[in-house]
């Protein structure tokens, strides 16, 4: 580990000097160029851009918010760098989603010691506190944390609650605002939870078994009145495995299962094999780990939401 730390340690000295003049980044973590004028911002980090939008609903104009997992990758192996040390280290909250999602293969905890924010009073919050969290099953991962909460519209709306109290917090004399942000975002976040068990209500109940390539979908299923079924639990390196395929291809042909789903953070290789082995077609992409890239479907947290909802239903119904 101090190996580790010496060597980033000297990655961010050399990042820091090419860093001069940069400040802010977008929700793809691509740095933008800061004239300064926002000196004034809190200065945030999250860890993937689902969380990024949240803060951003919440925070508006008074935040400026740096993502590290790009979109479209998987937040559960991200692999920092030198620049991600430099912003976190000046960053003044770092939001992240708790649950063993980051914390999986230790990426994280490594870059919170990088950065300097490993200790107890270091401005590091999980916006999954208060969740009821749902467990892995499969023997790798059994007794571990499922971290897809926001999957469950209502789980979302607590990650607001926490992202609000916090920003409030740091910054009180902005608190009303943060609360009149949330306050309009969360009413948003209950209309689209009524709307999605409406849609989902009619899905036959036959008909309501949900196949993706990870089990990322135990928390929706949950809320929705679905069953969850998956070729792997949960991103890691045992992922379409013969085993795992055949399983699957069992479950797919006893229930007569109309149609697959694959997320857009996942390869797709192991459900095209699925979809050949069982002759169900693919759907449509659906999205769990990262929101779409800006300006095409899914690229908030309520229209990634609304997407899933409406290919599943598509899928499954017609």
């Amino acid at each position: 580990m101090k190996r580790w730390i010496s060597v980033l340690s000297s990655i961010l000295l050399v990042a820091f000097l090419t860093a001069c003049g940069k400040g802010s980044a977008n929700s793809t973590g691509e740095a933008v160029t800061d004239s300064g004028a926002n000196e004034e911002k809190l200065k945030i980090i999250t860890t993937y851009s689902i969380i990024y939008d949240m803060v951003k609903n919440v925070g508006g104009d008074l935040v400026d918010i740096h993502s590290l997992a790009p979109i479209g990758s998987d937040p559960h192996n991200y692999d920092p760098l030198p620049q991600d040390v430099v912003l976190t280290t000046d960053a003044d909250i770092v939001f992240y989603n708790g649950l063993n999602l980051e914390e999986g293969n230790g990426w994280f905890n490594k870059l919170m010691v990088a950065a300097n924010k490993s200790d107890d009073d270091a401005p590091v919050f999980k916006v999954s506190e208060g969740v009821t969290p749902m467990y892995l099953k499969s023997e790798e991962h059994a007794g571990e944390e499922d971290p897809h909460a926001w999957l469950d519209v209502r789980n979302g709306i607590r990650y607001v609650e926490n992202i609000r109290d916090i920003l409030s917090k740091m910054d009180p004399d902005h608190a009303s605002v943060y609360e009149e942000n949330a306050s309009r975002y969360i009413s948003q976040l209950e209309d689209l939870h009524e709307g999605i068990k409406d849609k989902m209500s009619q899905v036959p109940e036959g008909k309501r078994i949900l196949v993706t390539s990870e089990g990322a979908f135990k928390y929706f299923s949950a809320a929705y009145d679905f069953e969850a079924a998956y070729i792997w639990e949960i991103n890691s390196h045992d992922e379409g495995t013969p085993e795992q395929l055949k399983r699957i291809v069992d479950i797919i042909k006893e229930n007569g299962i109309p149609a697959l789903f694959v997320e857009t953070s996942v390869d797709t290789r192991s459900m095209e094999t699925v979809s050949r082995e069982t002759n169900v077609p693919i759907q449509g992409e659906i999205f769990t780990d990262s929101l779409g890239k800006p300006g095409t479907d899914g690229d908030t947290y309520m229209d990634m939401v609304k997407w899933n909802a409406d290919m599943i239903y598509n899928g499954l119904v017609k």
